[in-house]
């Protein structure tokens, strides 16, 4: 087993000529993608793995000055792509992961058909003429619950992102993967995302976006959506879905997957 493999838990599934690789985001692992996976291995090949930090990651691997920027998460996406030789794939990325999905395609393009992007936000942090949800004060806020009690700060976190009943399994299932991380290693993690800004780089992507946001996400207002597809530089659709939380392959598999599958079957008829 080669390092990238082990690292990532790197699992190549299914059949088909066409390859689906499935991304996940920040305190989740591959299992979040459980209740896609099996609409797609009759048809297509799917690539699942970890990001490191994850909990089912081996955190001596965590590299903390790497994985300050979004760039060290690009730098794993095309390791992943060279280890398995692949190309000119489907990507649906979730949150973090659909950020790395673009930046990766920007110096590497021809790894990637389409880019299907899934509760994406390229800023968290509202700026002048920018509604990313979030204040300042809320992050720090954040950060100091993180550092001061990581348990508790899971048990508040989780249902929030998640929305519906605290005693959900989605919530619950949210909370575990997240109790799962090592502390500093998330505690950096959220510091990483939280405070990106990756607007910059919207206008350079080249391969075509489809863009699938809840109608409710606390973490991602539903104006980003739309400021991803205005200012992305390829051809781009948003599908907003009657879905509640930022983790809607969790809570809402019934409703997501559904359109997850049409838009890997599917490309953008027309340009923008």
């Amino acid at each position: 087993m080669g390092i990238v493999e082990e690292a990532h838990n790197l699992r190549m599934i299914g059949k088909g000529s066409k390859t689906v690789v499935l991304a996940h985001g920040f305190g989740t692992d591959q299992s979040v993608w459980k209740h896609l996976v099996p609409h797609l291995v009759e048809d297509y090949r799917v690539v699942l793995y970890d990001n490191l930090g994850a909990g089912t990651t081996n955190p001596e691997y965590y590299d903390f000055e790497r994985y300050s920027s979004v760039q060290g998460f690009a730098y794993d996406l095309i390791a992943i792509f060279e280890e398995l030789q692949l190309q000119d794939c489907i990507f649906v990325g979730h949150s973090l992961s659909s950020m790395v999905g673009l930046l990766t395609s920007i110096s590497h393009p021809h790894l990637f058909s389409k880019l299907i992007l899934v509760s994406a936000s390229p800023r968290f942090l509202n700026d002048d003429d920018y509604y990313g949800g979030f204040h300042q004060e809320d992050l720090s806020q954040l950060f100091e619950g993180m550092q001061s009690n990581y348990k508790a700060w899971c048990a508040g976190f989780a249902p929030m992102v998640v929305g519906g009943d605290l005693d959900s399994v989605a919530v619950q299932e949210f909370g575990r993967t997240l109790f799962n991380m090592r502390p500093d290693i998330a505690l950096s993690l959220a510091q990483t995302i939280f405070q990106f800004d990756m607007r910059h780089i919207l206008g350079l992507v080249t391969v075509p976006c489809h863009i699938i946001q809840s109608s409710r996400d606390l973490a991602v207002p539903l104006v980003v959506s739309e400021y991803l597809q205005q200012h992305i530089g390829a051809k781009s659709i948003v599908e907003i879905t009657p879905t509640e939380g930022h983790l809607p392959q969790l809570s809402s598999p019934d409703i997501l997957v559904p359109v997850l599958l049409r838009h890997i079957r599917d490309d953008i008829a027309d340009a923008k």
